[in-house]
């Protein structure tokens, strides 16, 4: 950093501290903490350092309604603001927790357990299969040679673009894209599944996700689709179009990931699979991937929840802070799959004998198809209404 640069930030702090002290109530809004999960590594260095504060600092005095850099919510970047980033100098910080998964009043991040059932509930868990386990389809080590989960990769914001070609080209979003030459498929580079690649650009929290993802000799990628999504943004892809994922949603916001479960919370819907799916979608989903019209089958996009009196006292606190999301927000399904396979993100953390109790101790009985239409305030925006009583 310039020489200017580093007294525009003494200033900066000068004036903070003066500030704080002498006003008692914004010292008070300073501590409160920012949103779950997040991490002001705006750069992507993997640390909380002085090109972070730069960032927020350079926004000083200035209106927001991004959660990034408002951290308290109250419409400024402020004194207050900058010393919250100030506060966790040199703090490490996981990949891509400087990108907020959507608006706090997303449809993902909105709460379904006082919502009422689908009036389909019952048929959808029969016919997903309610002795079915759920099964946790992430964990560490190698699984048929490859990562289990689905992995993601975030990357600065200069990462140099790089062409794509995709089967389904009308559907998905042109290139280039930030895919590194090394970015982790699901599966693992031999794998022959979904290989999936997400790829979340530090900085605009721009997050670009393919499916069927195959590098080729000159360092281009092809496809067989592509989606791109603004995470600062509730806008939904057009309707009738696919994304990487069957429902025409994105992935990486579903996904359970270690550094949440540890962190004693997880605030936002998870994603899931069935086996058979009807030809038909629900708001957020965009996409129907099936021939079938059976209305006794669930559509994509449908949200499920796990039974309020489902009782997780004798699970162990990782699985006690997912089942509480389950509970709390749900999951949505998003593509057709083995029964209730909850994805999530590889990480060699997970006690795969741990995550397996789910699966031995968590029914699909004990799921319940719930109905968000109420929560809807556009069909093509992701917003998600404050539900009445």
């Amino acid at each position: 950093m310039t020489l200017r640069v580093w007294l525009v930030l003494l200033i900066l702090f000068g004036a903070a501290a003066v500030a704080l002290l002498a006003l008692p109530r914004l010292a008070s809004q300073a501590m409160a903490a920012p949103a779950a999960g997040f991490c002001p590594d705006f750069d992507g260095s993997g640390v909380v350092d002085a090109p972070d504060v730069g960032v927020i600092a350079a926004r000083w005095a200035t209106a927001s309604q991004d959660r990034r850099f408002d951290l308290n919510g109250d419409g400024w970047v402020a004194v207050d603001d900058v010393m919250q980033v100030a506060s966790r100098w040199l703090q490490a910080c996981p990949p891509g927790s400087a990108c907020p998964f959507f608006p706090a009043d997303n449809i993902w991040n909105a709460r379904v357990d006082h919502l009422p059932l689908d009036a389909r509930s019952a048929a959808y868990v029969a016919a997903i299969g309610p002795g079915r386990g759920l099964h946790p389809d992430f964990g560490a080590g190698l699984w048929d040679g490859g990562p289990i989960g689905i992995p993601f990769v975030a990357v600065p914001t200069d990462q140099p673009p790089v062409a794509i070609s995709f089967d389904y080209d009308d559907e998905s979003d042109p290139g280039p894209y930030p895919i590194p030459t090394d970015a982790p498929i699901e599966g693992g580079p031999d794998s022959d599944g979904d290989r999936h690649i997400l790829t979340l650009r530090n900085g605009d929290c721009r997050l670009f996700e393919t499916y069927d993802s195959w590098p080729t000799p000159d360092g281009s990628w092809h496809a067989g689709s592509g989606a791109i999504f603004d995470l600062t943004s509730n806008a939904l892809r057009p309707a009738g179009w696919t994304s990487a994922d069957a429902a025409g949603l994105p992935i990486l916001p579903g996904l359970v990931r270690y550094d949440e479960v540890a962190s004693g919370r997880i605030d936002h819907a998870l994603r899931f699979t069935a086996p058979q799916t009807q030809r038909a979608y629900v708001w957020p989903a965009r996409h129907y991937a099936s021939s079938n019209t059976d209305p006794n089958l669930p559509p994509m996009g449908q949200r499920f929840r796990l039974r309020a009196d489902f009782d997780i006292g004798g699970f162990s606190a990782t699985n006690r802070v997912i089942l509480t999301a389950l509970k709390e927000y749900g999951m949505i399904l998003a593509d057709n799959g083995s029964a209730w396979y909850l994805s999530g993100i590889p990480d060699e953390r997970w006690d795969n004998d741990d995550l397996h109790a789910l699966q031995t101790g968590v029914r699909g009985s004990d799921f319940q198809a719930v109905d968000v239409s109420r929560l809807m305030v556009h069909p093509d925006s992701g917003q998600a209404a404050t539900p009445t009583p």
